[in-house]
């Protein structure tokens, strides 16, 4: 697996931990679901506009799956949680999502549970906990079950937008997982917001961030990056989106980091450099010539 694809790949949950810092100051107090289907739906039909290709009929149900996993359930969840949980519970239950990946691979794609992936999963989510998770934090049950329903969420879609991979270039396969996870968001934005809320010139550039860079972009290289990776090794690479939250406060809003959060900082990129090197070796002992 070359570098360059894993590094493409990493800087879409790196650029997701910027989300933190739009939300709450761009976007903050507004509908989880109007902002998810504002991030989605836009983003989906400009990447449409571009590649000039609509699905096929045949794979119109998997796209829906798809869309509902990794867009419209996933950053309704997430939203959710973010908005009754402090951060740091939000980020700790989010940190569950590699492990889930290495059993729903084993269930879904057939691959082996091993003890490396398990570790490093196990591992990254000890580090994301003491990285953002705070002795004053109060749990929410409402919460709760969203951040834990948003990581397997987003671990399903991991996994079967493996499994499902269609004869396009992923910037055409973002286009229409995007554009579905939006329009399935219609139904339910209308129904819970039933007047057409105002934004300011602030919640526009947010919401403008959020679709075209935390979602079209990030989005291509991300599953273009799953494309060709192993999805264990690509879950992984989802620590990084807290760590990059943390760093943009300490730069951007003056946050102080603790030696908890340091050494957390540090258990978390350990446990991204032993999945990666692990399943890269065993990447490369399976597709080595026999003698």
């Amino acid at each position: 697996m070359p570098i360059r694809t894993l590094l493409l790949t990493a800087l879409a949950p790196a650029i997701w931990g910027s989300s933190y810092i739009v939300t709450t100051t761009l976007l903050p107090g507004h509908s989880p679901i109007v902002v998810a289907l504002l991030r989605a739906l836009p983003a989906g039909l400009l990447l449409l506009l571009l590649v000039r290709q609509l699905p096929p009929l045949d794979w119109l149900p998997r796209l829906m799956v798809l869309g509902a996993l990794n867009f419209s359930l996933f950053w309704v969840l997430l939203f959710l949680s973010a908005y009754r949980l402090p951060g740091g519970v939000a980020a700790t239950l989010g940190a569950v999502q590699p492990l889930i990946v290495v059993f729903l691979s084993a269930v879904l794609l057939k691959t082996q549970i091993r003890a490396a992936a398990v570790a490093a999963a196990l591992l990254s989510i000890a580090g994301v906990a003491l990285l953002v998770l705070t002795p004053a934090a109060k749990l929410d049950t409402l919460g709760v079950l969203a951040g834990l329903g948003g990581a397997v969420s987003m671990a399903a879609g991991v996994v079967l937008t493996r499994k499902w991979q269609p004869p396009v270039p992923p910037l055409t396969f973002t286009a229409w997982q995007l554009t579905a996870g939006g329009l399935l968001l219609i139904p339910a934005a209308l129904w819970s917001v039933p007047e057409l809320p105002v934004f300011t010139a602030a919640n526009v550039l947010g919401l403008a961030y959020m679709s075209l860079i935390g979602g079209a972009l990030t989005y291509i290289l991300w599953f273009r990056g799953l494309a060709r990776i192993d999805p264990s090794q690509v879950s992984l690479l989802g620590v990084l989106s807290p760590l990059s939250a943390v760093i943009l406060g300490w730069l951007l809003l003056g946050e102080t980091l603790t030696a908890n959060q340091m050494l957390g900082a540090l258990l978390a990129l350990f446990s991204l450099w032993l999945g990666q090197s692990r399943l890269r070796l065993r990447t490369a002992r399976s597709s080595a010539p026999a003698e």
